[in-house]
């Protein structure tokens, strides 16, 4: 049986994610334990602190978050090959897809960096995207119902001289936009009249987006000093719904495009499932902690298509 690796990005966190592994699986333990020594204190508390103990406030914010969740997940995974006594060889994994943030776990479960590397650029990218969201006054909103062409429409119509554009393709009908304040109050109006239902979101600002330019520029130069190693199988890239290439340049290039380019994670979904059902062994999707979100948006995505869970160790099989 071969795998295919799902992994969760910002909005997943909750309190005590991870915790649950950690107290099933010394490897998980170990994980968090790499994450404590190699942050310190800089998020104002040990990162195992804040995931398991929260609050929740500070483990929303942004700077906070993308550490805390890649390291839960990479933790999950940890545990999970180790209750199954498997090793990643053995796994057979095929391929992995991350959404937006969940795009550097499963570059780090590919083979391309270490742990650690992995960590130290979410780190700086939670930071430098939150640095980023309080310079301007920016927000997103979800649009449901939407397709592409009339999430655009909608932008299109709002904007007037302001920044809002696609910034999310999660599922059939269920799209975010990103921008200014104004043109998020404007839009929320405007999709209203066009019969969608628009969903403010509770985020720093807006992700995705031209407000998310310096957060590049910042991650560009985190990348350049990051040693790319080739990847042990196919990892899709959020900016072209297509395996990333193999070039380290290109991987790097298209991580720090992902900050202002749109996440196209519903046309991720289907490369996987059209080339799942097209290779000689159907493999077995699998979502990491924390959280189900990525196996809801699947159920829209493709329904067929199942999605194993293991948001704590009792979903193991």
């Amino acid at each position: 049986m071969s795998n295919i690796i799902l992994c969760p990005g910002q909005g997943a966190q909750m309190v005590s994610m991870g915790k649950l592994w950690c107290d099933a699986s010394q490897a998980s333990r170990a994980i968090f334990d790499q994450a404590d020594e190699a942050l310190g204190d800089s998020l104002g508390a040990p990162l195992s602190t804040l995931c398991f103990e929260g609050p929740a406030d500070s483990l929303n914010r942004t700077d906070v978050s993308q550490p805390a969740i890649y390291t839960a997940s990479v933790a999950c995974f940890a545990g999970w090959l180790d209750a199954e006594n498997l090793t990643k060889k053995e796994l057979n994994m095929v391929a992995t897809a991350g959404l937006s943030l969940g795009e550097y776990t499963a570059l780090h479960l590919a083979g391309a960096f270490s742990f650690v590397d992995g960590l130290k650029l979410v780190a700086l990218r939670g930071k430098a995207m939150q640095e980023a969201a309080e310079a301007a006054d920016s927000s997103m909103v979800a649009l449901i119902g939407a397709d592409e062409e009339s999430a655009n429409a909608v932008c299109d119509k709002a904007r007037e001289n302001d920044i809002l554009v696609a910034a999310n393709f999660n599922a059939p009908g269920q799209v975010v936009i990103s921008g200014s304040a104004a043109a998020c109050d404007r839009a929320e109006t405007i999709a209203s009249e066009m019969k969608l239902r628009a969903t403010r979101l509770s985020v720093a600002g807006a992700f995705h987006s031209p407000f998310m330019e310096p957060a590049a520029i910042r991650l560009a130069e985190a990348l350049a000093g990051t040693q790319i190693e080739a990847m042990s199988c196919t990892v899709m890239s959020n900016v072209t719904a297509k395996p990333h290439e193999s070039d380290p340049d290109t991987i790097r290039q298209r991580l720090v495009e992902q900050l202002t380019s749109p996440v196209r994670w519903a046309a991720c979904c289907e490369y996987l499932v059209q080339n799942n059902a097209s290779s000689e062994e159907d493999a077995q999707f699998h979502e990491l902690a924390p959280g189900k979100s990525l196996g809801g948006m699947m159920r829209r995505i493709h329904k067929p298509t199942k999605v194993q869970g293991h948001n704590e160790p009792i979903a193991v099989s």
